[in-house]
């Protein structure tokens, strides 16, 4: 392997342009190829360039994360998972991870949080919110705090939540036999992410 380049990177001044036999490697921090003792025209090393690659691999595992959380919030979990789908090596993904958490970008709390305030807007009960939270990787813990003071925040009232949610299928399911009206609202409900007193006792209401 030999170094036939080794420039300054016009998009981004403290990084280089690594080019190995006369082939784009990547483009990688200045301050991370310091003490390499790179030089264009030598041979690299074997423990030099699998340096490289590593350094290579971080990058690339960096700017994937980066354009993932420019398309919307991921949970830690999420989107390690789906960085390892795109055979993103995983050390570099962790190390990438470490990078952007480190950088404030990536923060569970933060997510589930603004995950459950949106979500509950849309009518998602606690139940269904914490599980989904979960799904993709939040702490339990982190998760049912993260929906408690959303719920708070956002002035909304689980109760009067599924009421609401309850008469308005209700009126929709009208048409059907009781006990088949009831069974449908009660699965309705409980999909929504509402727990079962709640929706026992707004179906019971509804069905009286």
């Amino acid at each position: 392997m030999i170094l036939t380049g080794l420039a300054p990177d016009p998009r981004r001044p403290d990084y280089r342009l690594v080019e190995v036999d006369r082939g784009r490697l990547a483009s990688l921090p200045a301050e991370s190829l310091a003490g390499l003792d790179l030089a264009v025209g030598s041979e690299i090393p074997p423990l030099v360039f699998e340096r490289l690659q590593e350094l290579a691999d971080l990058e690339a595992a960096h700017r994937a994360a980066l354009r993932a959380l420019a398309r919307r919030a991921h949970a830690r979990f999420d989107l390690r998972r789906r960085l390892l789908q795109k055979q993103h090596p995983p050390a570099a993904v962790d190390r990438a991870l470490e990078r952007l958490q480190a950088a404030g970008l990536l923060d569970d709390a933060r997510f589930a949080a603004d995950y459950a305030a949106a979500k509950a807007r849309r009518g998602r009960g606690p139940a269904r919110l914490i599980g989904d939270l979960v799904a993709q990787g939040v702490d339990r813990r982190v998760a049912e705090e993260a929906v408690r003071a959303s719920l708070a925040s956002e002035g909304i009232d689980p109760a009067r939540a599924v009421r609401a949610l309850a008469e308005q299928r209700a009126k929709q399911l009208a048409a059907l036999p009781p006990v088949v009206r009831k069974r449908r609202l009660v699965a309705f409900l409980v999909r929504r992410g509402f727990t079962g007193g709640e929706v026992r006792e707004v179906v019971e209401s509804l069905n009286s």
